[in-house]
């Protein structure tokens, strides 16, 4: 077993600076993920989702300062069809999101 999604929870919202941010990216209610740190268990695409946000979250800090990586999931990317990383992380589509990270990474263009 991995790390409980509780503590990864936790990271994210350390990651991302508050509960409500957290929300707003894994496209749930500020009092699902307050719940969620106390005494609820996710569902599977809630745990699929704070999973992805994890990783997509691991995969930014390799290559980007925490500011830039947080600017990043908020702007508008080319790779993306012009769409923000965190619009499509709230709507469960983090493939698409690690797609566009890989790109970024080896430099490839839009």
């Amino acid at each position: 077993m991995g790390v409980p999604v509780r503590e990864k929870l936790r990271a994210v919202a350390r990651d991302l600076g508050s509960q409500a941010e957290t929300a707003r990216t894994l496209g749930v209610s500020p009092s699902r993920v307050s719940r969620w740190l106390r005494t609820e268990e996710p569902d599977r695409a809630g745990r699929r989702r704070v999973d992805g946000l994890e990783f997509v979250l691991a995969r930014l800090g390799d290559l980007y300062e925490r500011e830039t990586a947080l600017k990043w999931l908020q702007g508008l990317n080319a790779h993306l069809g012009h769409r923000r990383p965190a619009d499509l992380i709230a709507a469960g589509r983090i493939a698409e999101v690690l797609r566009a990270i890989e790109a970024e990474d080896t430099g490839a263009y839009a």
